[in-house]
């Protein structure tokens, strides 16, 4: 019999159960002399080739234990050497390398950082790296699943074998590693994983991949992440500018699937190369500072609309490459427009390729379903306890500002990770160590995450999407708050929306819900969000949610848009809601860009875009946004009239602006206000004018203070409100 390795190790080799292949295979010690062991499933004859004279170095023998395993000891030779196999199968012969005689690629202190869950640059270790290793050309990869008894690398290069790239384990930290040399990008790869009792779990994609598969497939992509060359420099210096809080801050939230779609072609969606030519154009022509982009991270199931991704790392593939992507946001940089990314970190899906049990145990998610599932959206909650999660979700969040240059991040469903209890019966979820429902690790993971992504990527913000009264959430940590730039007034939307949706009859009934807000509008850092979720699941469009013939439900929105630009708070504005798009949106379809053919349509969007310009141009409506000292109620009481008028300053010189709605269909003339300064105040903006489709009603360009007393100011201007209409008047400055 022939055999240099002991039965059980052998067999397991062929069997690809073996939990430290590189303990066996490749180049080893054995007896006091050298050996080299080669795996390769079909193979008739192995020999190991010299890599520097290409001379025969030795022939190996075929194991009696295992068919497929090959090995010899060298006699010849009593110092390690570099060395290629060369492999016959029937007629075929030919060279390769044996990735089992390359050495390990993560350092000690990556080693060390990894099983403390504090390393910052996770994606510069785990993930598939194309590189150059021990001077050959090769893709390494590395994977954590610490309760796996072995993983693999599977892809075409090795037939989907899970047996031939068995991986080296990294000790504690949990993380599998291999160098393949010859495997390149554009390589679909996944990893195969045996559980702790050795079963084969489902093929697994990589949760640190940097591409993915077209759906329906879900392997991943090795994807280069050196080599772009960005000319962003000046933008990334002075982004900061771009994002305070006396800044004019306007978003426009996307959905790149369906802003428009190439009919002729299939009803495709947009490429990144398209979109970067197409949306940045039509985002700069309409004003607005920042796009907001539904998540890009890859997700398997187009209706989850990017919020159930699989690929945190990953750009979706459904526009283009990684490279493309990131020529894309170079482009809205290069306009003047910065991006801000949806993202994820609350919850993933079950998908047998993703996360979810993803070495056979409960790593990313938590054990205990009480813990760790989320009813209303069928998706698995991770576990902000344990510091591997936590150091994988913070480091997606600084992978994408930092290697993407993404400019900031609008965190999605922040109430769900703050409360153990959030949308489950009684029963249904475990309270903290305090008895209570607060989600204390996810709390810290939030607060860690903003720290870390302030400090380490310099200019960025962070939005959160978060619907209750959890105190501080756009307050710095070091006054006990979570540390997110700005928060969504969810409030403020809900009150509105339902105030502008009552017939005007009934309106001052429920004046209070357009004032109300005022009462906490500087509590946190806001931004006046009209998302997509209110334009979906039923609700209709905004301009369907307004009452009255179809020439009132625009003057309705053109009034609304009109209270929003003016009220304190930063902007946020869904797609299509630009030119009041008619129907719901559906995820399936274009926009309606087909409406533009129409004067109502196009006057919204007219309107839209004025209003971006006044925002940003002038000083008032947007230096405090946040802050008490630029606002003033004129008149919030008077709801028989349904009128709301209020004064927006910004520093001293700064010429102060008089905004009053009008939120009935009755035209009111020789409407006195007060105002705190005497002259002449012009009329810089009326959503009713025939610019905008409306009645073309107002005050002739501007009016002058008269010496009546009004609203307890010594002086007060005579106005005409148009019907459905928001007028902004600003104090001409000598």
């Amino acid at each position: 019999m022939t055999s240099y390795t002991s039965r059980r190790d052998a067999q397991s080799i062929q069997d690809g159960i073996h939990s430290n292949p590189f303990s066996l295979l490749g180049l080893q010690e054995w007896e006091g002399k050298l050996i080299v062991r080669a795996f390769v499933p079909g193979a008739s004859e192995i020999e190991v080739i010299d890599y520097e004279t290409g001379g025969v170095i030795a022939e190996l023998e075929r194991d009696d234990f295992a068919p497929d395993l090959f090995a010899k000891p060298i006699d010849n030779r009593t110092e390690r050497f570099a060395y290629k196999l060369r492999v016959t199968r029937g007629d075929h012969v030919w060279l390769q390398e044996d990735p089992y005689r390359f050495g390990p690629v993560i350092g000690e202190l990556d080693e060390y950082l990894l099983g403390e869950g504090t390393h910052q640059a996770l994606w510069k270790v785990l993930g598939a790296h194309v590189m150059t290793h021990e001077g050959v050309a090769g893709t390494h990869f590395a994977v954590w699943a610490p309760n796996a008894r072995r993983a693999s690398v599977v892809g075409n290069w090795n037939n989907w074998d899970g047996r031939r790239h068995l991986m080296r384990p990294r000790g504690v930290t949990g993380v599998w590693e291999i160098f393949i040399p010859g495997v390149s990008e554009g390589e679909a790869y996944k990893y195969e994983l045996l559980n702790r009792q050795g079963q084969l779990l489902p093929l697994k994609a990589d949760p640190v991949g940097f591409g993915s598969e077209h759906a329906p497939r879900t392997a991943s992509i090795v994807r280069k992440l050196d080599g772009h060359s960005w000319n962003d420099g000046e933008w990334m210096k002075t982004r900061a500018e771009s994002t305070g809080i006396n800044k004019p801050i306007s978003i426009y939230e996307v959905h790149l699937g369906s802003w428009r779609k190439v009919q002729d072609e299939g009803n495709r969606p947009l490429s990144y190369y398209e979109l970067s030519q197409q949306l940045v154009d039509y985002v700069k022509d309409m004003g607005f500072t920042h796009v907001e982009l539904m998540p890009i991270s890859e997700y398997p199931f187009d209706g989850s609309w990017g919020y159930q991704p699989v690929g945190l790392f990953a750009p979706t593939i459904r526009h283009g490459t990684l490279e493309e992507f990131r020529g894309m946001v170079e482009a809205f940089h290069a306009a003047g427009i910065g991006v801000l990314i949806d993202w994820v970190p609350g919850h993933f899906p079950e998908d047998a390729h993703g996360l979810a049990r993803f070495d056979g145990t409960a790593l990313y998610e938590h054990e205990d379903r009480r813990e760790g599932f989320h009813p209303d959206w069928n998706t698995l909650v991770y576990n902000y306890g344990r510091r591997e999660v936590a150091n994988f979700l913070s480091a997606n969040a600084l992978y994408w500002l930092k290697e993407h240059h993404v400019d900031g991040l609008r965190v999605d469903a922040v109430a769900s990770m703050l409360y153990r209890d959030y949308s489950r019966q009684e029963g249904e979820w475990i309270p903290n160590k305090d008895g209570g429902r607060e989600n204390y690790e996810a709390i810290d993971f939030l607060r860690s995450m903003n720290i870390t992504a302030y400090r380490e990527a310099q200019g960025i913000v962070t939005i959160a999407e978060e619907s209750t009264a959890f105190p501080g959430v756009s307050a710095p940590t070091n006054h006990g708050g979570l540390g997110f730039g700005y928060k969504w007034n969810m409030g403020w939307m809900n009150d509105t929306l339902r105030y502008m949706s009552h017939e005007p009859v009934h309106r001052k009934y429920h004046h209070h819900d357009m004032t109300f807000g005022m009462h906490y509008a500087y509590s946190e850092n806001y931004i006046l969000p009209l998302s997509h979720d209110e334009v979906v699941h039923g609700k209709g469009s905004l301009l369907s949610r307004m009452p009255g013939y179809p020439a009132d439900q625009f003057a309705n929105l053109r009034a609304y848009y009109g209270y929003m630009w003016g009220h304190p708070g930063k902007k946020l504005l869904f797609m299509g809601g630009e030119f009041a798009q008619g129907e719901e949106w559906d995820h399936t379809q274009s926009l309606d860009w087909h409406l533009l053919q129409y004067d109502f349509q196009r006057g919204v969007q007219s309107l839209v875009r004025d209003l971006n310009r006044v925002y940003r141009e002038v000083p008032a409506l947007h230096k405090y946004d946040c802050k008490p000292r630029g606002f003033e109620w004129i008149e919030c009481h008077s709801a028989e009239n349904s009128v709301f008028a209020w004064i927006r300053y910004g520093d001293e010189g700064d010429a102060p602006v008089l905004i009053v709605s009008n939120m009935t269909p009755v035209e009111r003339q020789n409407y006195r206000l007060g105002v705190p300064k005497a002259g002449r105040w012009v009329e810089i903006l009326n959503t009713d004018s025939s610019l905008y489709a409306g009645g073309g009603r107002g005050n002739l360009g501007a009016s002058v203070t008269e010496d009546i007393p009004s609203h307890e100011r010594e002086v007060s201007l005579s106005l005409t409100l148009p019907p459905l209409s928001t007028l902004y008047f600003q104090l001409e400055q000598a």
